[in-house]
């Protein structure tokens, strides 16, 4: 959960002189607060924060000449975007114990009547397809609010906007730049600016090679510089605004006597980006001369035909049922007293003039966490206040889960491997494009292997689909031990598979691999029929096996139900030594079906993994007992 430091005096003064106990009293004139961290902590745990430290009895450091004042480092959780600063702390627990209502945020057109504009050129959906604006007017800045503004959008950057991969924020002093605005996508060599805190007049070339050492810019180079194009944001005059998601053109930078504030912002994620508007100009909208004003932003994309306007400040509209959230808090509320729960935290609702079980709920731009009928209930509870809740039995029978039949058949497998002798690892499910394929001597025809997007080393490129390179790679990093050595794994794969919602599949498999001075064909075999045994599938003969591809009849058990069996098939496969390997075939449904297949590997396979004895493995599919 990001951690968030605010002056504990100034934010005990916004919380009003009602904080707390009665009889405490505090001296503002003196800065100085005998509300106590107890009850403040108090505070916190009622509304779902948590206070990490207060700094107020440790040696602080001294900042130009003077000590820090106490520090309050409050948890937040990782939803709450509209409580990364020290405003929406305070507005939050404010609202929370109903000494001031939620502010009514209200879109303002400019005194000409005409916006400012941001045109986006094609090009752009090349590397960061949304851009989003919006312009408070008239704003006055302290030092304080001034550090909280620049702190909220690191905060952003780091949490929501994933440093800055999703969002990228730029702040201007809009009277030193002139709209209309273009959001283009260049080139490098054709931007020049002169970045942020520099004078000199730079490429994007030279500017990635300037920061490529900067130990706070450095990071995020890497975002776009492999693009052909590079995002960069022009006012009328052609002057750089910013490039995102580096930096800033110098030219715009705001300071504490800025009055009128450009936000611009790009990103890949046109859902969070919209989000991160919102929590910014919501927060600091309170600073304007006329407070929680708005001026928005007309976007105008020609090459789609889509015009808008940001940032979109309405509330969005949910229902939530009554008995819902009575039967999860263990209540028996009113929807009236419902509706007043909600509003503490900052959500308004009215009971629906249609069913007397359905709120209608209003969210506001701030909530961004609120998906689901469940997080308004969470909100009822939190106004209702943890410690009131009914303490109650959550079921007046006690139920006791079973395990997915999968992972069930999976333990019975896993058990009768391990009292053979063999011992059971698990390597990782990533792996190198090599090791699945071109290792195994095995062809990849593009439509199997989940890749990665972005592997970050040679060695996890895709999810396997094979248990084998594990296997094997576990015999590699053992070999130094005594020979022969026995290993399985009963786990999953993963293959692509585009009729699903999520594009591919997983299957249950288990594999084992022999290592020794003989070959184990043998034995790997022996395990493929005690597993087998065990999961009461009978071995067919030749002429039984014959007869269950035709798909005839064959043995009835003593228990009058027809048994499916299974049979191997010698097969000529490259990964295996030739002569040496066999495929596994098991009727199901009255159908064929090929399971699995074990041998003894190749000689370039155990050269590839760098093994000098003979290996066999085996290999199946268990979901097809299931």
């Amino acid at each position: 959960m990001p951690t968030i430091s605010v002056d504990k005096a100034e934010l005990y003064k916004a919380l009003g002189q009602e904080c707390g106990s009665p009889h405490i009293q505090r001296d503002f004139a003196n800065n100085a607060s005998r509300y106590t961290t107890e009850e403040f902590e108090t505070l916190c745990f009622e509304f779902g924060i948590e206070l990490d430290e207060d700094t107020s009895n440790i040696e602080r450091p001294i900042v130009n000449g003077k000590q820090e004042p106490p520090q309050l480092k409050i948890e937040i959780p990782a939803n709450r975007y509209d409580m990364l600063c020290f405003e929406g702390i305070a507005l939050m627990l404010n609202v929370f114990r109903e000494k001031t209502p939620f502010p009514n945020y209200r879109l303002v057109e400019p005194k000409n009547g005409k916006l400012e504009t941001i045109t986006v050129h094609p090009d752009t959906a090349k590397v960061r397809p949304y851009v989003s604006g919006s312009i408070l007017r008239n704003i006055k800045f302290t030092q304080e609010s001034y550090d909280s503004f620049i702190s909220l959008q690191d905060k952003l950057h780091q949490n929501l906007a994933r440093q800055r991969t999703l969002v990228a924020i730029g702040t201007h002093d809009l009277d030193t730049i002139q709209g209309p605005f273009t959001y283009e996508a260049l080139p490098p060599k054709y931007i020049k600016f002169a970045p942020l805190n520099q004078t000199t007049v730079m490429s994007a070339e030279e500017l990635m090679q300037h920061y490529e050492n900067d130990k706070h810019l450095g990071r995020y180079l890497h975002i776009i510089r492999d693009k052909p194009v590079y995002p960069v944001i022009y006012d009328s005059q052609r002057r750089v605004c910013s490039m995102p998601p580096i930096i800033n053109g110098n030219h715009s930078k705001i300071s504490l006597n800025t009055t009128n504030v450009f936000i611009e912002m790009t990103g890949t994620d046109r859902t969070k980006l919209e989000i991160v508007n919102n929590i910014i100009v919501a927060m600091f909208s309170q600073y304007c001369a006329e407070p929680f004003t708005i001026e928005p932003v007309q976007i105008v994309s020609d090459h789609n035909g889509e015009t808008r306007q940001t940032p979109n400040i309405s509330p969005r509209k949910a229902e939530a049922e009554i008995d819902y959230i009575n039967n999860c808090c263990g209540l028996s509320e009113s929807p009236e007293s419902i509706c007043k729960l909600l509003q503490k935290m900052c959500l308004s609702a009215t009971p629906s003039t249609s069913d007397k079980n359905i709120l209608d709920v209003s969210i506001p731009p701030t909530r961004a966490d609120v998906l689901h009928q469940c997080d308004i209930m969470e909100d009822v509870a939190i106004g209702y206040g943890f410690n009131n809740l009914p303490r109650t039995s959550p079921n007046k029978s006690s139920t006791i889960a079973q395990p997915l039949l999968v992972n069930k058949l999976g333990d019975i497998v896993r058990m009768e491997a391990a009292m053979a002798g063999w011992s059971e690892v698990m390597p990782l499910i990533l792996c190198s494009h090599d090791e699945n394929f071109a290792w195994l001597n095995r062809k990849d025809d593009g439509t199997t292997a989940v890749r990665l997007a972005n592997p970050k080393t040679a060695e996890y490129q895709i999810v396997r689909t094979s248990l084998l390179p594990g296997l094997l790679k576990t015999v590699r990093e053992n070999k130094k031990h005594s020979v022969p050595i026995k290993v399985f794994e009963v786990s999953d794969v993963a293959f692509k598979d585009l009729s699903l919602e999520r594009k591919s599949r997983n299957e249950r498999h288990f594999a084992a691999a022999w290592y020794g001075k003989s070959s184990g064909f043998e034995i790997v075999h022996g395990l493929l029929d005690r597993v087998l045994l065990m999961l009461k599938t009978a071995f067919l003969t030749n002429e039984e096996g014959l007869e269950a591809r035709k798909g005839l009849n064959y043995e009835v058990r003593e228990d009058h139900t027809k048994v499916d069996g299974y049979w191997i098939e010698e097969i000529n496969e490259e990964t295996f030594f030739q002569g040496h390997a066999a495929a596994i075939f098991l009727r199901v449904d009255g159908k064929a079906v090929r399971i699995g297949e074990f041998g003894i590997l190749h000689p370039t396979v155990l050269e590839k993994f760098e093994l000098r004895y003979p290996v066999s493995t085996l290999e199946i599919n268990l979901e097809v007992f299931l």
